[in-house]
């Protein structure tokens, strides 16, 4: 009975197939059982009475990974990946789906442990891997995700004394005449592939200079913002005028070089917010937002993954 279940799903399938399904060329894109290796020992039942069984660490990865592209709250990911034959596909067609309590506990699991890291890091290897290494330089920029303040008191407790999701980590800060709360996304993309190659997550009250994501040796492009800020690598900041001493034209030109080599560094941040749907959080602290941002830059590599296939780069 099961394998005509599966041969039935099998071919209906093929009818989505024909039209057209992004999902079943990002599952050829990187080497899912790799993540198996660095994540394995999040789940162990090795006592002698056993234990409720593991789920699969990459069915749980992959789900992640399908949460972040369509932006999905938990039980919604639950319900579309045992309704949706394109997740089904793109998880291999598990003969069970993760609860979304399974799901919760999977990503809190990666965010306390640092395993979300973990799968960073393997993910980049595996670009590496792919003749994919930073050669011209790497573009750094911070972009804002936002959260739920809740109308609450200014002494109102934050952090492990919060008592409701709306008054963890998040801070206020103002840009120009707008005001933001919640958290800021450091990126470092690469010149060459405009692949994202490391991430940050701050408070959105930290300053974008505040953070360094260079490497030694590596180029790093930098905007106004970060002006009068060192950088473990060569430091290629646009310059701004201060008090007394404006910018001569020679630092305006050179503004310039800077601008056109950085203006493919807004990409992720479209693709993030207005395909992923991803510039405002429902979680509540810089752990659970990290992982989350790890997830929706993943993504956002297979995006990009896609693209540099079809230009003939891969």
């Amino acid at each position: 009975m099961e394998n005509l279940i599966d041969f039935a799903l099998q071919e209906r399938y093929k009818n989505v197939k024909k039209l057209g399904d992004r999902l079943e060329e990002f599952a050829t894109l990187v080497d899912w059982e790799s993540f198996r290796l660095v994540v394995g020992d999040l789940y162990t039942n090795t006592t002698e009475q056993g234990g409720r069984p593991n789920m699969d660490i990459v069915l749980m990865v992959k789900l992640l990974v399908l949460q972040s592209m369509y932006n999905l709250s938990d039980p919604e990911l639950e319900r579309q990946a045992n309704d949706r034959i394109s997740f089904m596909k793109f998880l291999d067609f598990p003969e069970k789906i993760p609860d979304q309590t399974t799901v919760w506990y999977f990503r809190e699991r990666l965010a306390k442990t640092g395993k979300d890291k973990a799968i960073w890091k393997e993910l980049q290897r595996q670009l590496d891997a792919k003749g994919l290494e930073i050669r011209k330089g790497t573009i750094q920029d911070a972009t804002f995700i936002t959260a739920d303040p809740g109308h609450v008191s200014t002494d109102t407790p934050r952090g492990e004394n919060a008592k409701t999701r709306r008054s963890k980590d998040g801070t206020w800060t103002k840009k120009g005449m707008k005001s933001y709360f919640g958290y800021k996304l450091h990126t470092k993309e690469d010149c060459d592939f405009g692949l994202i190659r490391e991430l940050e997550v701050t408070t959105a009250s930290t300053h974008d200079s505040q953070i360094d994501l260079s490497k030694e040796g590596e180029v790093i492009y930098r905007d106004r913002g970060y002006f009068g800020t060192e950088t473990k690598g060569f430091n290629a900041t646009m310059q701004r005028g201060v008090r007394g001493h404006p910018i001569c034209i020679r630092d305006i030109l050179r503004n310039a070089r800077i601008t056109r080599i950085r203006s493919p560094g807004e990409r992720p941040y479209a693709v993030i917010k207005n395909v992923f749907h991803s510039s405002h959080t429902r979680v509540t602290t810089v752990l659970r937002v990290h992982t989350k941002m790890v997830f929706s830059a993943f993504s956002f590599n297979l995006y990009q993954l896609a693209t540099l296939k079809k230009q003939g780069v891969l």
